[in-house]
């Protein structure tokens, strides 16, 4: 295979993942058909199945996509001196795309509890990703010097989530400015 063939490959495979990733969070899991995918990703719908077989490979695929954002969003906000800095970067990041939570809630909140109505093992896949947040966020409060570094841990992703959901409900992205003040404030006040 020549390397642009396998580029073209990699493209399409790429290009489908995205579009999955996009529609999943516009549309909804359910809603959403392989159809609409391969639309989006501007690939005919015969050739999706050369690279997935079913949906449900598609939504794997999606909930990596995640995971390698949410690693990414991580290694940004570890560049950050500071336990603190670092936690306020990634709400900072979280208020950024307020837009985007008015319309359609967290990226990977709302696949998360919608694969868990499913119940087939995808919703534990999204709950290792949604894992990896929470872990990291209990190791910047452990550094910060605090031993219950695990319930602030949890305290500060459901209060992202919470204020995601509420966004989303209200269209109203002020809530998440005011609620990303709030969390900064908090962060500030756990100093040791």
């Amino acid at each position: 295979m020549t390397d642009s063939v396998a580029e073209t490959k990699l493209g399409k495979r790429e290009r489908l993942i995205e579009a999955a990733v996009r529609v999943f969070y516009h549309q909804g899991v359910e809603k959403t058909t392989i159809a609409d995918i391969a639309r989006a990703a501007e690939v005919p719908v015969g050739n999706v199945y050369y690279y997935f077989k079913t949906k449900d490979q598609l939504i794997e695929a999606a909930i990596g996509s995640h995971a390698r954002i949410l690693d990414a969003v991580i290694a940004a906000s570890d560049q950050c001196e500071t336990p603190a800095e670092r936690l306020k970067a990634l709400i900072a990041g979280w208020v950024a795309d307020r837009e985007q939570t008015v319309r359609y809630g967290c990226p990977f909140g709302t696949l998360s509890s919608e694969l868990d109505k499913r119940g087939d093992g995808l919703d534990t896949a999204a709950a290792e990703v949604m894992r990896v947040l929470v872990d990291w966020a209990e190791r910047q409060f452990a550094a910060m010097g605090r031993a219950d570094a695990g319930e602030l841990a949890i305290a500060y992703v459901a209060a992202y989530q919470g204020i995601s959901l509420l966004t989303n409900t209200f269209r109203d992205p002020e809530l998440m400015v005011t609620e990303g003040a709030r969390l900064s404030r908090w962060i500030d006040s756990l100093k040791s």
